[in-house]
């Protein structure tokens, strides 16, 4: 195993260049950067990513490429009419009078001691933003994770108990639908009927916390606290727990026809000693072994449009406000971020697979 884990980590350091090699190259062909961005502050055209969100956009491509007849200007939209060496100063502060090539390996090198530098348009430090918006979404996958599994295996269990029963017939359907449902719709409709956007105002739309959150007891905190979660969980939650009960069905299922627990029944055990007691452990250990996969699969897959939708300053929403508003620096960090914790967390699903069952070998599948 050790032999196993070494040749993992050796490979995340080739795989994480690769990742971040095409998506510098698609970000150097994608229209727009930083330097249209600062000329489109000076025009009055430049818009924030909500906006865009609304329609908005029409308003910064006013001005077309090409219109001002200057050698540095011509290269950028809203130039027209602006002194060359001050774009060149601005390219200059965005490091942009250097080729592609040596920007990319001078971020490698700083990225590679942690350093992702500055936000272009924040005024403040990469590091600090992240870590800034790292609670949110950390909150929003670990407790949607958390609900998942305790949805799941509960009710895994009592459809492979109760196996072709009205029960599993029509929780399965249950299931299916609410698998199908989009979360991000589903998070429209409890706004609608919930969150006062025409029925019921029971829960708050926006942020983690009230505005007088630090003038309140630990438990009222707390209560503040998953009051402002309830909705983004529920809308994680519905659609993430399918695929995870079925598992859990079809491996208590497979765990219940196996000789073993033909034998523990020979023998006069009770039903919930040979389910709990013998099938439930072996059962279990491919669905708690696959915990960090599915952390990092809701963390990743879900919480962009949900942090939107309830205005919740996470990750997500500071990487997708990183894109739009061409904020290289966060863009690239991130992407970063999420990238070496995915391959992490992936080499730490294979050890739990191992350490929770020793008779999966990865080395001898030639892993």
């Amino acid at each position: 195993m050790t032999a196993y884990i070494i040749r993992r980590i050796l490979l995340v350091i080739p795989t994480l260049f690769v990742i971040m090699v095409i998506n510098f190259a698609i970000v150097q062909f994608a229209p727009g950067g930083p330097v249209e961005q600062v000329l489109a502050e000076l025009q009055g055209t430049a818009i924030s990513a909500t906006a865009r969100l609304g329609g908005q956009a029409g308003s910064e491509t006013a001005v077309r490429p090409g219109q001002d007849g200057g050698e540095t200007g011509g290269r950028y939209r809203g130039a027209q009419g602006l002194d060359p060496k001050f774009i060149k100063e601005i390219e200059k502060q965005f490091g942009f009078d250097k080729p592609a090539h040596e920007r990319f390996l001078l971020m490698i090198g700083n990225y590679v001691t942690f350093n992702f530098g500055e936000s272009y348009f924040r005024d403040e430090s990469v590091v600090n933003l992240v870590l800034e918006k790292m609670p949110v979404s950390i909150s929003l996958g670990l407790w949607t994770s958390l609900l998942v599994y305790m949805i799941s295996i509960p009710l895994g269990v009592a459809k492979a108990v109760r196996d072709g029963s009205r029960f599993d017939v029509w929780s399965s359907s249950v299931v299916i639908v609410g698998n199908a449902v989009p979360a991000f719709l589903f998070a429209i409709l409890l706004i609608v009927v919930f969150a006062g956007g025409r029925y019921l105002d029971w829960f708050p739309l926006r942020g983690l916390t009230s505005d007088n959150w630090v003038d309140l007891s630990w438990p009222a905190r707390i209560v503040d606290y998953f009051w402002h979660l309830a909705l983004p969980l529920l809308s994680l939650v519905i659609g993430s727990f399918a695929t995870l009960t079925l598992l859990t069905k079809n491996s208590f299922l497979e765990e219940i026809n196996k000789q073993f627990v033909v034998t523990a029944r020979a023998k006069g055990l009770s039903e919930n000693r040979v389910l709990y007691g013998h099938v439930f452990r072996n059962a279990m250990l491919i669905v708690i072994a696959g915990f960090p996969s599915a952390f990092i699969g809701i963390l990743f897959t879900g919480s962009l449009l949900i942090e939107i939708i309830f205005s919740l300053d996470g990750l997500g929403l500071l990487g997708f406000e990183a894109v739009i508003n061409r904020d290289y620096p966060v863009m690239f960090a991130t992407m970063y971020f999420f990238t070496l914790m995915g391959l992490v967390l992936g080499i730490v699903n294979d050890i739990m697979y191992m350490l929770i069952d020793p008779r999966i070998n990865f080395e001898s599948q030639g892993a």
